[in-house]
């Protein structure tokens, strides 16, 4: 590293870095998993529906008319994968609160999102989104309510709703109405597998510049227009394990703690250039292992390498919590800003070796909930029987939600009830969402518990004013 006239930093990359990252991609399936960028709507909102439309609408096209073309640019140049470009926006309720007075309003601008990403050429949009972890306005509300036909009428539009955190508590009244949204929202999408639920998800202490599609949106807390990269590489990681079967923790620990530093600086490479060539403000790097159903992709495997049998035997918290810090030691080393998620992923239908482990019976989502207590976000991708009822799910993303509240981390819940499938079908949703097998779903009742109005106080420790 030197140092120029201007005091800007610049970073060398050596010939042994530029050779190792060249393996990493041809061998190990590295890619950076999606730039996005981040886009303020605060200042499109007109008069009225229409004009906060238009205005929605022109001010996506014009920042990210370029965001496709130079994420390909950067790949021919750099030889790096980049598999996404996405955008996220303020959450809509915000933007539409003064506006939209019914959930048609909402759902008009959800298809303006849409025509913008289709537009630019990006594979998601989040930010349909609403923030109600103490208690819902009415925008938010006809939000919510208004997500089942947003999302059976759009086809790149995603959505996310935080109904809680550690400093507020969670607010049960959303989380009540949301399960009977995800019930809607399966039904009306049901020709599709219910895939409009795999573009939903719930959240518990949100992170305002997570670029991980369902649940990116551009908080308020950011500038006008950012550019955020997530960064992958479960291949990679499960690859520098092979090398070091049967050694002790410490070896195990460094060798992961190295690789998602290798991991990161790509990550980094890629966000510089692009907000060098977007002229768009670098935010953060997410460094999140994110599998995808490909061989040899797959957060599952590196737990098994770690030393299990099957994902879900017992030891496998305590390997996912293990793998989870060392990579976010190895990679917050490798750049200034990492935010988002940052750490492991363990969606099912995006894995197969957790869609492996949950056919031979070792995984179950009460395993599950029990490894979202150390990973990065929570229970992912997960298809359950189409009968399952609306407050079982609530129950479910009670739960999960109160594991971040707890634990002061996010949690999120993205659950799949498959209207006509039950336990032993499977759903296949296509691309980086993948394929799941149904699930289990404890059958005991919990609808007298998620019927009661109000929210659940925040904890004790969450007071440190």
């Amino acid at each position: 590293m030197h140092v120029n006239n201007e005091c800007e930093v610049i970073v060398v990359i050596t010939l042994n870095e530029v050779l190792e990252t060249n393996e990493m991609i041809s061998k190990m399936n590295l890619d950076v998993r999606t730039i996005t960028m981040g886009i303020s709507l605060l200042d499109c909102i007109g008069a009225d529906v229409d004009e906060t439309c238009t205005n929605i609408y022109n001010k996506i096209t014009t920042l990210a008319k370029n965001l496709v073309k130079t994420g390909n640019d950067i790949t021919k140049d750099y030889g790096i994968p980049i598999v996404n470009k996405r955008i996220s926006v303020t959450p809509i309720a915000l933007v539409g609160g003064s506006v939209c007075k019914t959930t048609e309003d909402f759902v008009k601008i959800a298809k303006t999102l849409d025509r913008a990403a289709h537009e630019v050429g990006v594979n998601f949009l989040g930010g349909y989104s609403a923030i109600v972890s103490k208690s819902m306005t009415a925008a938010d509300k006809l939000l919510i309510e208004s997500i089942p036909q947003a999302l059976s009428e759009t086809e790149l539009v995603c959505s996310s709703v935080n109904c809680g955190s550690t400093k507020t508590g969670l607010n049960m009244d959303a989380v009540r109405l949301i399960g009977e949204i995800v019930k809607k929202t399966a039904d009306v999408t049901a020709d599709r597998d219910a895939i409009g639920c795999a573009k939903f998800v719930v959240f518990c202490n949100a992170p305002d510049d997570n670029p991980f599609m369902a649940g990116a949106f551009h908080g308020v807390t950011e500038g006008d227009c950012v550019i955020n990269v997530g960064v992958s590489g479960p291949g990679v990681v499960k690859t520098a394990l092979e090398s070091v079967k049967g050694e002790s923790f410490e070896v195990l620990c460094e060798t992961i703690k190295k690789t998602a530093f290798k991991i990161t600086r790509v990550g980094q490479l890629v966000a510089q250039e692009a907000s060098k060539r977007l002229s768009v403000p670098f935010g953060i790097i997410d460094l999140s292992l994110a599998p995808t159903p490909a061989i040899g992709d797959s957060v599952a495997d590196i737990l098994q390498l770690i030393g299990l049998e099957r994902v879900g035997a017992p030891g496998t918290t305590a390997a996912l919590a293990l793998l989870n810090d060392q990579v976010k030691k190895g990679g917050i080393m490798a750049s200034s800003y990492v935010g988002g998620l940052s750490g492991a992923f363990i969606p099912v239908s995006e894995d197969q070796g957790m869609i492996d482990a949950v056919n031979v019976g070792s995984l179950t989502i009460e395993k599950l909930e029990a490894m979202t207590c150390v990973c990065s976000v929570g229970l992912d991708m997960i298809a359950i029987p189409g009968d399952t009822s609306a407050s079982t799910i609530s129950g479910i993303i009670a739960d999960e939600m109160a594991i971040g509240m707890i634990n002061q981390k996010t949690t999120a819940v993205r659950i799949i009830p498959v209207p006509g499938k039950e336990v032993g079908d499977k759903i296949v949703l296509g691309g980086l969402l993948g394929e799941a097998p149904i699930m289990p779903v404890n059958k005991y009742d919990c609808s007298e518990f998620v019927s009661r109005e109000g929210r659940i106080p925040a904890p004790i420790h969450s007071f440190k004013n």
